[in-house]
């Protein structure tokens, strides 16, 4: 519950102050760049911090005929308002070595003035104003409850800049843009807030109190200005203003405004007759200026510029998410206590609910009656014969938001008939607790003496579509239903399609797996893609998308593919001949790529899992360290990866490669029986930060994980996932 007031508040925020958040961000870029074009003026001159007042102020008084006043900016521009020999009155840059002149003022550019009265009141003077004060308190707000969903997301303070796994653009940029902006967003706000209490005389009011004493003025000892402390000893670098005295009468004298304090100074004596440190308030206000318009520096300009850009993109994110998942808004046609059919939702971005829209509307086609609802809307429902529960999990293993309440609800509901459950977990094994709460759900409704499970809880990685159509494959056999689900429910239409010519292929006849690979050439010499990146192939206009893992091999697309009987995309793939095409998109795959910081890495495969490692061996040119791991059924079913391999084994791209063979002989060896054997190996891999990467099926990854977490308790006495949250271990498994 808790988690849904803060997204609830985070959005209302939003929404209410969108228009204004929008107009101020858009100017703030524009303005952004006034400092920056100021700061490449050639008015700053070499070694300006070792100027000193005395020999400036000595300058401007024997080059002119009068100084009215001189002043220095943020940017170190020293200017002075004087009358010149000729008698004309001037106001412009010097240089504070020679005290001659630089250059003319720099006028604000037509430009910049538009936008900083846009900026500041929308044109609407002082209305405008409370405004632009209200929508930077609104902002200031906003990110802070989008730090409190992240907290709680990643669970801890200390996880805050931890991993994100991408789920898609706009949520995953939304996070982590958040987090790098999270800061300027924040100065931001909190100085544009200050500014506007500051305008409207709402904060306390402090008045700088001088003290002079004219009784005790005197024009004697007369000292040389390089000879008077206050003026050989002060730097300009500490000076913001210098008013000279008006006249020669000893009761005039130079107020020299610091950065912290005014001091006023005889003019002929050198004494200082008053001095008074400037208000918290006033230096806080000029503080406030300076970080708020990035003035003074290019490079927090830059980043007030950057954040500006990524204000925008959350306006853009946030709405994407949020009308995603008001499209997965549920919709019932029969009442709860009339359905044999019930399905469960748990769901934190609406991804799940998705999926199980998907099986509720298939069951409502085939004349079934079926009530779908979110977990913490569990209630008794009287006709109930299976109930079907689709969760995904939030941060470490805990209840998505819309699932909070689930388990103290459950415990106070006694069920009065029995039914069947099965449990659907969706998740990313990139994350420690994978599908960690599906279980959870699992362990909970059995303890319900009213309730069998159908199906034991099946996980799927990374929202599959594959692995979803083979959950509901298997249970609506159980139930004695046939469901064909709708290939593009889920697909994006926006992905940008490419062509590839088939350059290579083997045929399944020659393999006793039924498998063969196939290499396709991007045309137009399309090359951004890297070993471990998916190609997703729609076999028919109306049929999912397949994905396949890829390996990158002479700059080509390697696949390994095993054939099956009814597979729509293995045949479609099979009847593929050389020189044919195919439309597919290439998907980045972040999360599997081998970085080429790595000096160290253990690739563990079965079957078609080889590719992607095929084609980081082929692609092996920075000297990594390689050991390749490999299950497979038969010696013959190695054959048509031998030739790269033995490539690999004879350029040192790959130094070690070990099979397991299950079928070869009667005592049957897998690729977890060869990690035990060299589990020394393994944990020394680990241990001198080596990245382990399993590809294959999810069965083999399941036994893999088993053996790997036996060796670090073991050989390391930590759990796996300390190195599987560092980066150490990745998985790819279908």
């Amino acid at each position: 519950m808790t988690i849904s007031i803060w997204r609830y508040s985070h959005l209302a925020l939003a929404v209410s102050s969108f228009v204004f958040i929008i107009l101020a961000a858009f100017t703030g870029i524009i303005l952004a760049f006034e400092p920056i074009s100021n700061q490449i003026q050639l008015y700053k001159v070499s070694g300006f911090d070792e100027v000193t007042l005395a020999e400036t102020v000595q300058h401007l008084k024997t080059n002119y005929l009068e100084v009215i006043d001189m002043n220095v900016d943020v940017n170190d521009f020293v200017s002075a308002s004087v009358i010149t020999e000729e008698g004309d009155a001037e106001t412009f840059y010097i240089n504070p070595k020679t005290g001659e002149k630089l250059g003319e003022l720099i006028e604000k550019a037509p430009l910049f003035n538009w936008a900083t009265s846009f900026h500041r009141s929308l044109f609407l003077k002082s209305t405008g104003r409370i405004f632009v004060g209200i929508t930077s308190f609104l902002l200031f707000l906003i990110a802070v409850s989008g730090t409190v969903l992240i907290v709680k997301r990643q669970r801890s303070f200390k996880r805050f800049f931890g991993k994100i796994v991408n789920e898609n653009f706009s949520q995953y940029y939304h996070v982590v843009l958040g987090r790098l902006s999270l800061i300027p967003i924040i100065i931001v706000t909190l100085t544009g807030v200050y500014l506007s209490l500051y305008r409207f005389d709402l904060l306390p009011k402090e008045t700088l109190i001088q003290n002079v004493n004219y009784d005790e003025i005197s024009e004697t000892p007369k000292r040389e200005l390089k000879d008077q402390a206050i003026f050989s000893d002060t730097k300009l670098s500490e000076v913001r203003s210098v008013e000279f005295p008006f006249s020669d009468d000893v009761e005039d004298y130079y107020t020299l405004q610091l950065q912290d304090r005014e001091v006023l100074v005889n003019q002929y004596t050198g004494e200082v007759l008053s001095e008074a440190k400037y208000p918290l308030i006033a230096v806080a206000s000029r503080l406030s200026i300076n970080l708020h318009t990035g003035q003074g520096s290019i490079l927090w300009a830059l980043i007030l510029a950057i954040a500006c850009v990524n204000i925008l993109f959350f306006v853009y994110s946030g709405f994407v998410m949020t009308l995603k998942r008001r499209k997965a808004k549920l919709k019932n046609t029969f009442k709860k206590d009339a359905c044999k059919y019930v399905i469960l939702v748990g769901s934190e971005n609406g991804s799940s609910l998705q999926y199980a829209n998907m099986l509720h509307k298939q069951l409502l086609k085939l004349g079934e009656m079926s009530f779908i609802a979110e977990l913490n809307a569990y209630s008794t429902y009287r006709s109930c014969e299976h109930l079907v529960v689709i969760t995904a999990t939030y941060g470490q293993g805990d209840a998505p938001e819309n699932a909070s309440n689930f388990e103290n609800i459950f415990k106070t509901i006694k069920t009065e008939k029995a039914y069947s459950f099965s449990v659907v977990g969706f998740g990313s094994l990139a994350y420690p607790d994978f599908c960690k709460y599906a279980f959870t759900v699992d362990a909970l409704l059995q303890t319900d003496p009213n309730a069998v499970q159908l199906l034991k809880p099946f996980t799927i990685h990374n929202k599959s579509f594959e692995a979803y159509t083979k959950w509901i494959n298997s249970w609506s056999k159980k139930v004695g239903l046939q469901i064909q689900l709708p290939g593009d429910a889920l697909v994006e239409s926006n992905k940008r399609k490419r062509t590839f010519n088939v350059v290579q292929k083997t045929i399944t006849s020659d393999n006793p797996d039924d498998t063969f690979t196939i290499t396709f050439k991007p045309k137009l010499g399309f090359s951004r893609f890297k070993s471990g990146d998916l190609l997703a192939i729609k076999p028919q206009a109306n049929s999912a998308e397949r994905l396949y893992s890829i390996g990158k091999v002479n700059a080509s697309v390697f696949l390994s593919v095993k054939r099956q009987e009814l597979g729509l995309c293995s045949n479609f793939l099979n009847d593929l001949k050389v020189g044919d095409s195919l439309k597919a998109r290439l998907i980045k795959n972040k999360e599997f790529r081998l970085s080429k910081r790595t000096k160290h890495v253990l690739m563990i495969a079965n079957g078609t899992g080889i590719a992607p490692f095929l084609g980081m061996i082929d692609q092996n040119t920075s000297a990594q360290k390689m050991q390749l791991y490999w299950g497979g059924r038969r010696k013959a079913s190695f054959k048509m990866y031998k030739d790269i391999i033995q490539d690999g084994l004879q350029h040192n791209k790959l130094q070690k490669l070990e099979i397991a063979y299950s079928q070869e002989d009667e005592h049957k060896v897998y690729v977890q029986h060869l990690l035990e054997r060299d589990a020394e190996h393994v944990a020394q891999v680990l241990k001198q930060k080596g990245v382990i990467m399993i590809c294959g099926s999810i069965a083999m990854q399941k036994d893999v994980l088993l053996v790997l977490e036996a060796i670090c308790e073991r050989h390391l006495e930590q759990p796996l996932s300390v190195y599987k949250n560092k980066g150490q271990l990745k998985l790819d498994c279908y």
